[in-house]
């Protein structure tokens, strides 16, 4: 398996790393998990919506490798990209939950450089 092959599969399971932080407490009702989702409050919402985001974020990087992949683009170059990429990510999600909201949106912009970077390896 290749290096952006591999960071495409973490970048799969980031949701369900925050959706774990979210869920994860007494009390949370599996016979409702919506309606137990909707009234969170604090860190355990914004880890929610880290896990909402992170589904987002998935379609554009999977068809970014998609263009570079099929493109012909330099694996190097690619894989060094997914790899920020999963950082990137990673990062997201962390300052989602602490709620650095200015700082986040900073790293997510990085985020969609990657990903315009990615596609344009591709073209």
């Amino acid at each position: 398996m290749s290096v952006s092959a591999l960071c495409l599969l973490v970048v799969a399971l980031l949701p369900y790393v925050w959706t774990v932080c979210a869920k994860a407490q007494r009390g949370y009702d599996n016979h409702a998990p919506r309606a137990y989702l909707a009234n969170l409050e604090g860190w355990r919402a914004r880890a929610f919506g880290a896990h909402q985001n992170a589904w987002e974020a998935l379609a554009l990087f999977t068809a970014a490798l998609v263009v570079a992949w099929h493109g012909g683009a330099n694996p190097q170059r690619v894989d060094a990209l997914a790899l920020a990429y999963v950082a990137i990510r990673v990062l997201h999600g962390v300052l989602y939950v602490l709620g650095w909201a200015s700082l986040r949106s900073l790293v997510w912009f990085a985020g969609v450089l990657c990903v315009v970077w990615l596609f344009a390896t591709g073209l």
